[in-house]
């Protein structure tokens, strides 16, 4: 989406590892791994922010390939994922700050902006999430969103 609200290409990713098998040196197990998932997640983490620290700290390259699952799918099938997706969540948390921060300074024209940006992001995956993840009749709505955030 960088594209789109900014005469910018985007920023470059990171890339998969070339093998879909684990690597020969890891010494975690499909099990451990899963464990690991499901203590982070109790914790209060994101899946985004679990499979950083699981690269990071834990050396796992890819979940998918050493559990045959994404970590999304390894918390839904224990049932510790979130009622709304994460990403959907930080961005209605990205516009409850951007409103805080015009209640104040309500002459921010460039923030003013930027918040119809980040809401129509929200609006299109809402969109797309419908009737998948969210219910077929669940729309966004500024006032009610601060209290699904809390």
């Amino acid at each position: 989406m960088a594209k789109m609200h900014s005469r910018k290409h985007g920023r470059s990713g990171s890339e998969k590892p070339a093998s879909k098998n684990p690597p020969p040196w890891l010494d975690v197990s499909a099990e451990e791994c899963v464990e690991l998932i499901l203590k982070l997640a109790k914790e209060g983490m994101q899946p985004e922010d679990i499979g950083r620290i699981l690269r990071d700290k834990h050396g796992i390259p890819s979940v998918r390939s050493l559990c045959g699952k994404t970590v999304t799918q390894v918390l839904a099938q224990e049932k510790a994922l979130g009622e709304y997706p994460s990403d959907l969540l930080n961005l209605i948390r990205k516009a409850i700050g951007m409103r805080g921060h015009l209640k104040t300074n309500n002459r921010d024209i460039s923030n003013k902006s930027k918040l119809i940006h980040v809401e129509s992001k929200i609006k299109r995956l809402v969109k797309y999430y419908r009737g998948k993840k969210l219910p077929k009749d669940w729309k966004y709505e500024p006032e009610k969103a601060e209290l699904l955030v809390k």
